[in-house]
């Protein structure tokens, strides 16, 4: 993984209000010890980290967002390697952080995201 590296964060449909892409799309929970799990973008293309997503992982996704490790850095957040789980799996590790932080930094994330666009959407069935 280098600065240019794209971070692909699968957006759960109850993440999308009115039509807009939540900060809960990049906002860690405890119970992830507030890692934020994402697809290393130099292993896996949005396309395949969908299809894993969804059909290897049986878990919903209403399409892939991306953010950069340069980005992460630039909110003095860790991307890093995350293999465990599968070999392109990463983490964004918002660990030791206040609530109100990350809140602030999930919200610049997601604007990050947006802005960049959608890297997958499957077709409508």
């Amino acid at each position: 993984m280098n600065d240019a590296t794209l971070l692909h964060r699968q957006v759960n449909p109850s993440w999308i209000q009115h039509g807009r892409v939540t900060s809960q799309a990049f906002k860690p929970t405890p119970k992830d010890e507030f890692k934020l799990s994402v697809y290393d973008g130099d292993l896996i293309g949005p396309e395949d980290a969908w299809v894993h997503y969804t059909q290897t992982l049986s878990l919903e996704s209403a399409g892939v967002l991306a953010v950069t490790v340069a980005e992460c850095r630039s909110h003095e957040l860790d991307a890093r390697p995350d293999p465990e789980p599968f070999p392109e799996h990463a983490i964004v590790d918002f660990s030791g952080l206040g609530t109100s932080q990350i809140e602030k930094k999930s919200k610049k994330l997601k604007a990050s995201a947006v802005d960049r666009g959608w890297q997958f959407e499957p077709e409508a069935e």
